[in-house]
């Protein structure tokens, strides 16, 4: 098995393009399914969750070619609806193709999905979403049965604004007779993202960003070729690992107003943030200052994928910081392993207080989720000594190769056989 070994006190330098993003590569993938032709998607970034879904949807008849960052889809001979067990067991994102299957073949056959441990996640949204457009769904011994011939437009008001379950909404919603509204959905950009998408498809989609989508069901599907937008999860997470180790990056092609709550917590704890049009460069104080608080919450508020980053953060800063984690409850389990290298945290369910130490002690640590591993990494650049990190197939998931990045800016990190 992989480890990822850091040597730290060496300040982060440079620059780097941002890699696609994951959150909005994986939905869109999905959505190929409704095109009557090939589609290319650029900016396709190389993680072992992309790796799965190719597997899944070439399960599923379609045909692919992955060149560099291009993904090449064609879904034509697609024919079969059900979702093999064991890698979709692996796979949370699996769950976006049940829209699109139901969509295309008005059936669809999937286990409930795997992905991080980091909380409940339950997929009820999906369901009721689904079913509100006449998909009828079985539910048994772990299997998820879909069925449905007569979809019809609705008014669809989801309890909370999930981003998967506003994304299944909108696939399925293609198919259906009449007009669909979905109300309360998720406003993060790579839903838009994927409503460009559809609309290069020739869809009618509109309102991704808002609060409400709307969705006229449409059989215009056409070839297309799209671009995925710039991960702002992994911008942020290399622009964190400048704020502790008083370095000075820049990460180029994301979008700064993607990024507003995370940039302001930036500053917040003494950064010098400057940005332009497809730029955010951050330089670290010697020792980032405390921060009051940081509450996870849906878009624009902050990001629960940059929950432990901040925390790895606060780790080092001076003072006492707060996190409130909103969104999933079972999301510190990088305290613990940072307890293994000196941090000084207290978790009460949701909350979190730390006692920021001056430098870490490298140690071997685990990440048992995908951010809780990139914070272990970022904890590792400010540690003395050498941390090595196991569990990296987690990392994996989310950064394509995270110590050549980091060693482009001056990290002292590399990957080896544990």
């Amino acid at each position: 098995m992989s480890v990822i070994k850091v040597a730290g006190g060496a300040p982060l330098h440079g620059e780097l393009y941002v890699p696609g993003a994951k959150n909005a590569a994986l939905p869109i993938m999905a959505a190929s399914l409704l095109s009557k032709g090939p589609v290319r998607l650029a900016g396709c970034p190389r993680l072992s969750d992309v790796k799965n879904m190719i597997t899944l949807m070439r399960a599923l008849g379609c045909v692919i070619r992955w060149d560099d960052d291009v993904l090449e889809i064609d879904p034509r001979q697609a024919q079969f609806y059900e979702l093999p067990e064991q890698l979709s067991k692996t796979l949370r994102s699996s769950i976006f193709l049940l829209g699109p299957m139901v969509a295309r073949f008005k059936r669809a056959v999937a286990t409930f999905p795997g992905g991080c441990d980091i909380g409940l996640r339950p997929i009820d949204l999906h369901v009721s979403a689904l079913r509100a457009l006449g998909v009828k769904i079985e539910e048994e011994h772990g299997v998820i049965n879909c069925r449905g011939a007569n979809l019809k437009g609705a008014h669809i008001y989801l309890d909370y604004p999930s981003v998967g379950a506003t994304e299944n909404a909108m696939m399925a919603a293609l198919a259906a007779k009449g007009d669909t509204v979905i109300h309360n959905t998720a406003r993060e950009p790579e839903i838009a993202d994927l409503q460009l998408f559809l609309q290069k498809l020739g869809y009618t989609v509109r309102g991704a960003g808002s609060s409400a989508v709307h969705i006229t069901g449409s059989k215009c599907a056409q070839t297309c070729e799209h671009r995925i937008i710039a991960d702002r999860i992994v911008a942020g997470t290399y622009l964190c690992g400048a704020a502790m180790t008083g370095g000075d990056v820049t990460m180029r092609g994301i979008a700064p107003e993607q990024m507003g709550s995370v940039i302001g917590k930036l500053r917040e704890c003494g950064c010098t943030v400057r940005q332009g049009d497809a730029y955010v460069r951050v330089r670290g104080p010697k020792r980032p200052g405390e921060i009051k608080r940081v509450e996870t919450m849906p878009y624009p508020g902050f990001p629960t994928d940059m929950q432990a980053q901040f925390f790895a953060l606060c780790s080092v800063a001076q003072g006492v910081s707060m996190i409130v984690e909103n969104v999933f409850e079972n999301r510190y389990r990088h305290a613990a392993e940072l307890a293994r290298m000196g941090g000084v945290s207290a978790v009460n369910g949701r909350i979190a207080v730390i006692r920021g130490v001056d430098r870490l002690m490298g140690a071997s640590v685990t990440a048992w989720d995908l951010r809780g591993g990139a914070a272990l990494v970022l904890a590792g650049l400010r540690a003395e000594g050498e941390t090595t990190v196991c569990g990296v197939r987690h990392i994996d998931r989310g950064y394509a190769c995270i110590e050549d990045d980091l060693k482009s800016l001056g990290a002292q990190i590399c990957r080896a056989e544990g």
